[in-house]
């Protein structure tokens, strides 16, 4: 009985075995023939692209833009110090005022000043009238002496006293001179013509010597100091011509290079240059902010392709080419970028034959078939679906 039992057992786990595989073998052959019948779409199906998102390199002259900014500054500003001691009496200008060159702008009280000018003249005077009474004196030792009236030691005392008297009306003139300079250093005069930009006393203070009182600015001609990397510096020279871009205006206004610095600056590896702005009509101010571009003509023309053509992947540049019904995938070698006009130059890895797409796509796989459409057609299935 036992025997007979184990016999049935394994007969019926035989018969659940082959059973079971003939159901695998059955459902793998309708997977086949199910995926026989539904094909992988995107293998087999063309993308489709329009005629305006495809375009072949062209040879264009790619002129050069360097771009470098910085504030405006005014070079012709002045600091009105005081050049004595005193109370600042008045200050008749105030800030945004234009001035001349020579404008009496204020005034230092000196308190002893007006005595010790009366004094200096009086002791000038004395000088004065001593050197005549020793002059006479001397004319008629003279004619004395030449009758033997008075010795010759007599002559040379008289001498004396003249030379004497002369030296003092010299040391009386130099001190009234000492005292006029004080007097007109109490006058505030305008050293430059412009506009008083800060005023940094008030009338009643008590001042120092060399103490600021004005700042004055000519505005009519602006600079713009900026940098330039080294390997773009050497493209320029003074007296090129600039397009300034001041901020607040629409229009770029004209200058001209001025300076460019002798060495490089340290940290930056980058060069000063300067640009000149003529301020036609005062209408920019000192400290606005400017960006210089210098356009450098371009003697030969160059492959260029659009930038939005342009992909990266690990630095590499690469663009994508329609060839013979395929996408292909191209890495390039950039050169010069013009960002204004949104092209850059090939260097290698086109040729102008080459049909690529000018327009960024996203998903696209390299071996794909793409096709495409001529003006006018109906795009039943478009490439903007993989963007």
């Amino acid at each position: 009985m036992r025997k007979s039992w184990l016999i049935a057992a394994s007969l019926a786990m035989l018969a659940a075995l082959a059973g079971g595989a003939v159901w695998m073998k059955q459902r793998g052959s309708a997977g086949s023939a199910q995926a026989a019948k539904s094909p992988d779409v995107a293998a087999s199906a063309p993308l489709d692209f329009r005629a305006n998102e495809v375009q072949r390199p062209k040879r264009v002259n790619l002129p050069q833009l360097i771009e470098f900014s910085g504030p405006l500054v005014a070079p012709n500003t002045a600091v009105l110090r005081a050049k004595t001691s005193g109370t600042l009496l008045s200050l008749d200008v105030v800030e945004g005022a234009r001035v001349r060159a020579g404008q009496w702008l204020g005034r230092i009280e000196m308190a002893d000043l007006g005595s010790r000018i009366a004094e200096r003249s009086a002791n000038l005077a004395s000088a004065r009238a001593t050197l005549l009474q020793a002059e006479r004196s001397h004319a008629s030792n003279e004619r004395l002496a030449t009758q033997n009236f008075i010795s010759g030691a007599a002559l040379d005392n008289s001498r004396a006293s003249l030379d004497t008297a002369r030296a003092a009306l010299a040391a009386a003139q130099a001190a009234l001179a000492t005292t006029e300079v004080a007097q007109r250093d109490a006058s505030l005069i305008a050293p430059i013509a412009g506009i008083v930009a800060k005023r940094h006393v008030l009338p009643g203070e008590k001042l120092a010597v060399e103490q600021q009182v004005l700042t004055l600015v000519d505005i009519g001609t602006l600079e713009m100091a900026g940098n330039v990397g080294t390997h773009e510096v050497a493209r320029l020279a003074p007296g090129m011509a600039v397009q300034v871009q001041v901020e607040g205006l629409d229009a770029a206004l004209p200058g001209r290079v001025a300076r460019i610095a002798p060495a490089v600056e340290t940290g930056t590896r980058s060069i000063g240059v300067t640009v000149v702005v003529t301020n036609v009509g005062e209408r920019l101010r000192a400290g606005q902010y400017a960006l210089a571009r210098v356009v450098l003509p371009d003697s030969q023309p160059r492959l260029v392709v659009p930038l939005t053509a342009l992909g990266s992947i690990g630095g590499q540049a690469h663009v994508w080419l329609i060839d013979q019904g395929l996408l292909l995938r191209r890495a390039v070698t950039l050169g010069r970028r013009d960002e204004a006009g949104g092209q850059a130059e090939v260097l290698s890895g086109l040729s102008e034959d080459d049909q690529l797409l000018a327009v960024r796509f996203d998903n696209l796989r390299e071996g794909a078939r793409a096709r495409v459409l001529a003006l006018g057609a109906s795009a039943v299935a478009s490439a903007a679906a993989q963007r």
